[in-house]
């Protein structure tokens, strides 16, 4: 049987966008309350019955949760310019290692704005 598995983690930062323009609302530093999603897809273990333990995706994303939350995103390496795209692939980049049935990783900034990575 196969399945998918989404994880959602909490994150509170800050950031600005310094290759926009001059005065577009986004380059001056700003906070979000992003949302990140962690999907995972395989084939389930026929004597568990599951693809992996929720825990397991938890364990791999909590170092990255230490590094960005309460942090100003443009201070982490790898995000001068952390826009919500650059985000996503930071953080899968991150957690492929960890979690090798990763397929997606989604960075919402709002409940309406949301930017998917799919490793390609």
């Amino acid at each position: 049987m196969k399945a998918a598995l989404t994880r959602t983690f909490q994150i509170e930062a800050a950031h600005r966008l310094p290759r926009l323009p001059k005065g577009h609302k986004c380059e001056r530093m700003h906070g979000h309350s992003f949302q990140v999603e962690v999907r995972v897809e395989g084939e389930c273990d026929p004597k568990l019955g599951w693809l992996m333990d929720y825990a397991d995706i938890k364990a791999a994303f909590h170092p990255l949760h230490e590094q960005l939350d309460h942090n100003c995103l443009n201070e982490v390496p790898g995000l001068e310019n952390p826009t919500s795209e650059v985000l996503a692939k930071w953080i899968w980049d991150k957690l492929k290692p960890a979690l090798p049935l990763l397929t997606t990783v989604t960075v919402a900034e709002t409940c309406t704005a949301r930017a998917e990575y799919r490793g390609e």
